[in-house]
Parts: C-alpha cells; sequence; structure tokens
C-alpha cells in the first residue's frame, strides 16, 4: 500500500539518493552515459540541495516505512520534481503522487500544470493527460539533454 506523506527536513538525503539512482537506472535508457552523469553527479553541495527541496516541499510516497518516490507542486502549477524509485516503477507510486499533485491543485484552484519532462517520463505524464508544448534541449554542467515543457489544463 502506498501512502503519501508531508515532505520532513530530514528527507532531503534520501531524495536526493532516490533521484541520482533513478536517473542512472531508469532514465539512462533515454540518455547516454555522459548526460545521466551530468543530471545526477556523483558529488552534490547537501546544503545547496536542502534548500532546494526545502524549497519545493515535495510529497513523499511511501511503501512501509521506505520512501518510493517523491513530487512537487508549485504555486503556480510548476511540477519541478517528480521521481518513482528505481526499484518500484510500475506499480502506482506515480499514480499516487499525480493523483495527490491533482488534489492539490483542485484545492489551490490552480488552472494550468506545466513541467519540464524527460524523454523517460512522457509518456506517463500523456497518461495523464499532460500534452507536449514544446521540446527543448537544455545543458546541464555542460551536457546538452532533450526534454519537453508540457501542460494539462484543469
Amino acid at each position: 500500500m502506498i501512502k503519501i506523506r508531508k515532505y520532513q527536513h530530514c528527507d532531503a538525503r534520501a531524495l536526493w539518493q532516490l533521484k541520482q539512482q533513478t536517473i542512472r537506472r531508469i532514465n539512462s535508457r533515454d540518455y547516454s552515459l555522459t548526460q545521466v552523469r551530468a543530471w545526477a553527479p556523483d558529488e552534490i553541495d547537501p546544503a545547496i540541495w536542502q534548500k532546494r527541496v526545502d524549497g519545493m516541499n515535495p510529497f513523499i510516497a511511501l511503501i512501509g516505512d521506505k520512501i518510493v518516490g517523491f513530487a512537487d507542486l508549485q504555486a503556480d502549477g510548476y511540477i519541478d520534481h517528480f521521481f518513482c524509485h528505481a526499484d518500484h516503477q510500475s506499480v502506482g507510486v506515480g499514480r499516487a503522487l499525480m493523483q495527490q499533485i491533482l488534489t492539490q491543485a483542485d484545492n489551490q484552484n490552480i488552472a494550468r500544470l506545466y513541467s519540464a519532462v524527460s524523454l523517460t517520463a512522457k509518456p506517463f505524464y500523456q497518461h495523464f493527460g499532460f500534452q507536449v508544448v514544446k521540446q527543448q534541449q537544455v545543458e546541464t554542467r555542460g551536457e546538452t539533454l532533450t526534454n519537453f515543457i508540457m501542460e494539462r489544463r484543469l
């Protein structure tokens, strides 16, 4: 059973590890090794990540006591991060997080959700009614990655 709870300050390290491992193990299907290493480097500044994730205030998905995913919704409808643990793909974690986002958006009267979505996540977002607004190339630590601005009108 998947539970969703609010973010806690002490979750930051586990969220970075989940993000890094998901990018390296799952997104590596669609991106090169050098792109993946740039996107999810070996070393990050923990203080910078802590500040970023504190500001995102994501929803945390749990199976038992284990964090298996996280996603956020910003006040303007932007989804900055949406990651499901590499070992817990296709078991409903993403669906549970997206349902939480949709509920939160409804509660906050947000009319439009949007995100910069990876090649890997594009089909997932399309399944939930998001449409591609544009394809773009973004530079991350010297590597160029393709992603998509996708949106869903509510």
